[in-house]
């Protein structure tokens, strides 16, 4: 299995990225050993230096663990710290791709997705069908961030700018997605938004049903000039939130697989009793 000719990244990184889609789809399991040194430099027709380079990035992203004198194994403990972007990359290898996402914006998801869309629009990934499902908190009613650090009262432009924000990212991801279908890249392409009367203090993604990524937002203080008025207000820290991630495996039982079930299950829920369509201006 030689690498792709057309495929512009660096051997090394071609490599990374083939034995993480087969780690994260199971392919090879927590605990299970993968391919040595000379059977991958066999399997993908590349230099001794090249599988070191790639086995050095997936054990920087926590896939695996090497053993001296035995080799290389899948990381066993599923729940730990990641990168959200490699799993999405995973996810764009198959022919079908569901991304559910809660939280306070899509500003991470919206950027993490870049790079896969990128590689759809030059054909070295082909999913055929991708749906994502964005659910966002309702900032035209009180929420508990933003808030005024001034007994912690509501401030209607502080939540204005944060649903501008939200709207604006959620818009971009959209368009991003949906314009595939148009250009006949694949078969249906959709992202829908709904809103709910919560605030989000966390956020989660649960993509293909099999894996699920959780992470608190925290809070922090900070001063900013909204609609000309300096207002010093708590708000979340988006880009300092720590994902763990879950991963289903055949044992129903394990923690991994509960914990996916339970995520897609809230989700669902949520989805269809309190959700709603934010009606057009």
């Amino acid at each position: 299995m030689s690498l792709d000719p057309d495929d512009t990244r660096p051997a090394f990184q071609q490599v990374s990225s083939a034995l993480r889609a087969d780690i994260l789809t199971g392919k090879y399991a927590a605990g299970e050993q993968i391919p040595s040194g000379p059977e991958l430099m066999r399997r993908y027709e590349v230099a001794k230096a090249t599988v070191a380079r790639a086995l050095d990035v997936l054990r920087d992203e926590g896939l695996i663990v090497t053993r001296k004198g035995k080799g290389s194994f899948v990381r066993q403990r599923t729940e730990r710290p990641v990168g959200l972007r490699p799993h999405l990359e995973a996810a764009f290898e198959g022919e079908s791709v569901s991304i559910d996402f809660s939280g306070f914006s899509s500003e991470t998801l919206n950027g993490a997705m870049t790079e896969p869309l990128d590689k759809v629009r030059s054909g070295r990934l082909t999913p055929q069908k991708i749906s994502v499902r964005l659910l966002l908190p309702d900032t035209s009613v009180h929420m508990a961030v933003p808030v005024l650090v001034d007994e912690l009262r509501d401030d209607p432009a502080l939540r204005s700018r944060a649903g501008q924000l939200a709207v604006t990212h959620a818009g971009g991801l959209k368009h991003s997605v949906e314009v595939l279908a148009e250009l006949g890249l694949v078969q249906s392409a959709k992202v829908e938004i709904r809103f709910f009367k919560a605030s989000a203090l966390f956020k989660l993604y649960v993509i293909n049903g099999a894996e699920a990524f959780f992470g608190y937002y925290p809070l922090r203080q900070r001063k900013m000039v909204v609609e000309g008025e300096e207002k010093e207000f708590f708000d979340i820290t988006g880009k300092d939130t720590t994902l763990f991630h879950y991963s289903a495996s055949p044992d129903e039982s394990s923690l991994g697989s509960q914990y996916v079930q339970q995520s897609q299950r809230w989700f669902d829920s949520t989805w269809d009793s309190i959700a709603f369509q934010q009606a057009e201006a």
